[in-house]
């Protein structure tokens, strides 16, 4: 490649050349970004027009599609696209504006999982006050507070990236990812290293420390209450400890994966590791709440 392609591109090297299996494994992915989008637009579509399921809770689960069809549309069909090209080359500007998409995704599924994590506590131990504190205006306030806070994490992570001198174009990854271009710099990284820790131990670990801490709680007031009050709770918490221990695991594999050499891993198996984040979450969500949850199942089945 000439020097105006390394400067002006970046190489996603992480794509094995399958040969005539890249057609069905095509098919499939566009099936599966097919059932996302179809999957998530059913449960927007049902809590939207039902009266019923505009409460917090409800509210709250419309909010996680939305962000799954954000975040999924952000990486299929550019993903889509390279498993049929033979160069896998992306613009720096479309790079960055597909980190933007996929990290500010993976910020407001933590959050919006902890904001539902408050509901679920304030609806446990302070039924008498929820009404009070959980309004249509509070609703609306923690939903935009989780998009403008990871707007401005991810922000902040790309004009310090974006300023670095790179040595190489080649991101190890089958899409662009902050860390993988921190790590061509040709000068040091230390203020990007220890800014990236802290806004990640403030978008991750404090939201995932305070979900487990409203759980427990929850846990120490049922275990003083009656067996049909246990089973309510169950019922209505089951989902949302769900979609919280998938997303933590997936992305602990993500976080894993990018302070290891991929080579190091089997190749298939990185790929994997890598795509569990931005794949499983917005499948697995409409899942769990759409069969779960019986007010929405309830509505979803008529209408079909």
């Amino acid at each position: 490649m000439d020097n105006n392609t390394v400067s002006f591109y970046f190489n996603l090297t992480m794509f094995v050349n399958i040969g005539h299996y890249c057609y069905p494994a095509f098919v499939f992915c566009l099936l599966l970004y097919s059932f996302i989008v179809s999957a998530n637009l059913v449960i927007m579509l049902v809590i939207s027009r039902e009266r019923t399921l505009h409460e917090p809770m409800y509210m709250f689960i419309a909010c996680l599609s939305v962000n799954a069809l954000y975040g999924s549309t952000g990486f299929f069909p550019r993903f889509l696209m390279d498993l049929l090209s033979d160069s896998h080359l992306i613009s720096r500007p479309a790079c960055y504006i597909q980190i933007y998409v996929i990290y500010t995704y993976a910020s407001n599924e933590i959050i919006i999982l902890g904001i539902m994590a408050y509901d679920r506590y304030v609806a446990v131990c302070h039924p008498l006050h929820y009404h009070r504190k959980m309004t249509s205006k509070t609703v609306f306030k923690l939903a935009a507070m989780a998009w403008i806070y990871s707007a401005f994490v991810v922000i902040v992570f790309n004009s310090m990236s974006v300023r670095l001198p790179l040595c190489g174009n080649k991101i190890q990854k089958v899409f662009c990812a902050n860390w993988n271009i921190v790590k061509l710099s040709c000068v040091a990284t230390v203020v990007n290293n220890i800014v990236g820790m802290l806004l990640t131990i403030a978008t991750v670990f404090l939201p995932l420390f305070y979900i487990l801490y409203t759980y427990l709680r929850i846990i120490i007031v049922c275990w003083k209450s009656s067996a049909e009050f246990k089973g309510k709770v169950l019922e209505s918490c089951l989902p949302h400890v769900i979609s919280f221990v998938i997303y933590s695991i997936t992305g602990f594999c993500d976080i894993a994966l990018s302070r290891y050499d991929p080579e190091e891993i089997n190749t298939f198996m990185a790929v994997f590791l890598s795509l569990e984040f931005v794949v499983i979450p917005p499948v697995s969500n409409p899942l769990v709440y759409g069969l779960k949850l019986p007010e929405i199942r309830r509505h979803i089945l008529r209408m079909l």
